[in-house]
């Protein structure tokens, strides 16, 4: 085993403006989370991971910076980082940042300068180009809706947004860029930080020739996947910063890489390639959700197992995965992979068993340990997502679809569903904050709180802090051996875990209907000891059982 404190730790995602508002403006911030450090310690976290904190104006909630080494207004100050800082260590946790490296604010000096002239010094830190006949360069299209090129009448020019065009990206192929970023990501790490999560890593280099896309059906603009994405030049990058500012390897290295999935993902965390610790991923952000996005989908378990036990079979020279099934760009995890409604606790605790039995390091997302659902009763008013209303121009504005229908799709697939305020208790505003809210509080929240959870035995909380405390008892669980039983099986998802003599047998039901489950032939239940269930369970040593709805169980091989 390569003991890592960042394989062993228990990380808990943080979208900071939604979790605890400590100074009355609606909006979380830094000294509301050092509020509920206490509360994550009780619950078994030791790694803290910020979604971005540094200066911004918020056009993508802090996904477009205009200052890298200032914290934004909302969220405090740089002092309050600091106090964060010494306060996570005393705890003896960590401390992960998210930064956003591809683009920049259009706010940022630097783009500030850029667009000022086309001999100005900073012109190329970003993508310029002349647009043709009186058009865009070619057909990309961001992804948050619109073309991905912006006009700037001062020069007569185009610059690169991927995603809005309040982001244009960075040209990394300018070596002043690449020094700039290294000597920023410094600044971090000398103020205390242990580790990062690299946004949209895998955008950094770009086919600067730009080729049109292919028009898929349905869609406005070209598809560029392969001209930004993935790209050889990229992986040159990452090794740079890596060998520039982590040789000690001291610190965790995550990059967020979208179409990479455990066929390839050694491209970026194999042991061989010196470039990060972990990948996060977009293969399972699809399950769960209809054809169309109006339309509430179904769970494909044999699909589900394919990629999941794919992360888990890798050789253990492809890297290490993180272990999640929501965030901050998906939907609540209950709604989308379980049931939220008639089977809402089973479900809950049955998909947490499952991300806490495997190999990998487990990333709670904020309010998955309540079981926090999708915002069913958003109005399109409700929702802060920028991406929410330029697609509504590109879709409704265009006819492609109907505005009811646009509405049903984004109760289904918005990431404004992940970005809620935290239930904390059944006050107003589900103790989150005294005035208004940024966003809504889902309306469920007097029902699902951490408050009550807290006081119930049975709650989806309280079997986090079971589930918790077992994993970090057990190596097993940890680094051992991942073995898939019944892969053919339609209903449940089984598997053993295996570090030397000890053994552990996991079994879930994925659905809402009782499932008979055969025991393997080499294992007895006579030798099983049951240390965890979502249901109460008077005898289980028979050879064959019947399992209830969402049913989940962890045994222990005796």
């Amino acid at each position: 085993m390569d003991r890592q404190w960042w394989k062993e730790g228990i990380a808990y995602q943080v979208y900071v403006r939604s979790f605890k508002d400590s100074n009355k403006d609606g909006i979380g911030d830094i000294h509301g989370i050092i509020e509920k450090l206490d509360y994550l310690k009780d619950l078994g976290v030791n790694i803290l991971y910020l979604n971005p904190i540094n200066k911004s104006p918020n056009y993508d909630n802090g996904y477009d910076i205009s200052d890298f080494r200032d914290i934004m207004d909302e969220f405090g100050t740089i002092n309050d980082f600091y106090n964060l800082v010494s306060e996570l260590h005393k705890r003896d946790m960590k401390l992960i940042l998210d930064m956003v490296i591809n683009h920049t604010s259009h706010l940022h000096p630097w783009f500030q300068e850029s667009r000022k002239s086309k001999d100005n010094p900073y012109r190329d830190y970003y993508i310029w180009h002349p647009g043709k006949n009186g058009k865009p360069v070619n057909n990309w299209g961001s992804f948050f809706g619109g073309s991905a090129w912006e006009y700037d009448e001062t020069t007569d020019e185009y610059y690169l947004h991927i995603f809005s065009k309040e982001q244009p990206d960075l040209n990394w192929k300018n070596e002043k860029v690449r020094e700039e970023i290294k000597d920023m990501i410094k600044f971090w790490v000398d103020k205390g930080v242990d580790g990062f999560r690299f946004d949209a890593i895998n955008h950094l280099a770009k086919d600067l020739t730009f080729p049109d896309g292919p028009i898929n059906k349905g869609q406005v603009y070209g598809d560029f996947m392969s001209f930004i994405q993935n790209l050889p030049e990229g992986h040159e990058i990452i090794k740079d910063i890596r060998n520039s500012l982590f040789k000690d390897k001291n610190h965790v290295i995550i990059g967020e890489t979208g179409n990479i999935s455990f066929h390839n993902a050694y491209l970026y965390t194999g042991l061989d390639r010196n470039e990060l610790d972990m990948t996060f991923h977009f293969d399972i952000n699809g399950i769960g959700l209809g054809k169309d996005p109006w339309e509430k989908g179904s769970v494909d378990l044999a699909y589900f197992k394919k990629i999941i036990s794919g992360w888990q079979m890798r050789d253990e020279s492809e890297g290490w995965c993180p272990l999640f099934y929501s965030n901050h760009d998906s939907t609540r995890t209950v709604s989308r992979l379980g049931d939220d409604t008639a089977y809402w606790k089973e479900s809950a605790k049955m998909l947490a068993l499952l991300q806490f039995t495997q190999k990998g390091t487990p990333f709670i997302y904020y309010g998955d340990e309540i079981g926090m659902t999708n915002a069913w009763e958003f109005k399109l008013e409700d929702y802060r997502d920028i991406q929410v209303f330029n697609k509504y121009k590109d879709f409704v504005e265009s006819g492609l679809v109907s505005e009811e229908n646009y509405l049903l799709g984004l109760r289904n697939t918005s990431r404004d569903n992940s970005r809620t305020p935290m239930q904390w208790d059944k006050s107003s505003n589900s103790g989150f904050t005294v005035e208004t809210p940024w966003i809504n509080v889902n309306s469920n929240y007097k029902e699902i709180n951490v408050k009550k959870q807290i006081e119930d035995a049975s709650s989806i909380l309280n079997f986090y802090k079971q589930l918790i405390s077992l994993r970090k008892s057990n190596l097993a669980l940890i680094y051992g051996d991942f073995n898939e039983i019944h892969r053919e099986d339609k209903n449940v998802y089984s598997y053993m875990r295996t570090l030397e003599d000890s053994k552990f047998l996991i079994i879930a039901n994925f659905f809402g209907e009782e499932t008979d489950y055969l025991l393997p032939e080499d294992i007895e239940f006579e030798n099983c000891e049951l240390l965890l269930s979502n249901y109460d369970i008077s005898d289980h040593n028979i050879s064959s059982i019947r399992l209830n709805p969402y049913e989940c169980r962890l045994y222990r091989l005796i």
